[in-house]
């Protein structure tokens, strides 16, 4: 028995932000919108290649879901290429991010937050010294 990698990972939200969410990851970090079960809920799930990686949950109307969540949740990082491109879709949607080198890897990482609040990484192979 073993771990093979990860499948995806879940925001939940009210239908205005889920909506924001969608059109933020679909226009920024380059996610498609695609094939969702029929679920009783509503929501989406966006695609990187043929993986669904991040499912868009509607939270309930009594459900109460805290933005920019204080508890242990960092980041989500996504592995891209061609940074200057990224860069470059990053300003001109005026998203303001930080950008880090790796040590001993050249990996180049860019980070920034959605909507909500939640910590986007992306990561841009490098080469080791």
């Amino acid at each position: 028995m073993s771990v093979t990698g990860l499948n995806h990972y879940n925001l939940r939200a009210s239908r205005q932000i889920l909506d924001a969410l969608r059109d933020f990851y679909v226009s920024i970090v380059g996610l498609r919108v695609g094939y969702r079960p029929p679920f009783n809920s509503f929501g989406y799930w966006l695609y990187a290649g043929d993986h669904a990686v991040l499912h868009l949950s509607e939270a309930g109307p009594d459900e109460r879901r805290l933005l920019n969540v204080t508890g242990t949740f960092d980041h989500v990082a996504f592995s891209c290429t061609h940074v200057e491109e990224f860069e470059s879709r990053l300003r001109g949607f005026d998203v303001g991010y930080t950008s880090d080198l790796v040590p001993h890897t050249g990996q180049q990482q860019l980070f920034f937050h959605d909507p909500a609040g939640n910590g986007v990484e992306l990561n841009f192979a490098g080469h080791t010294a």
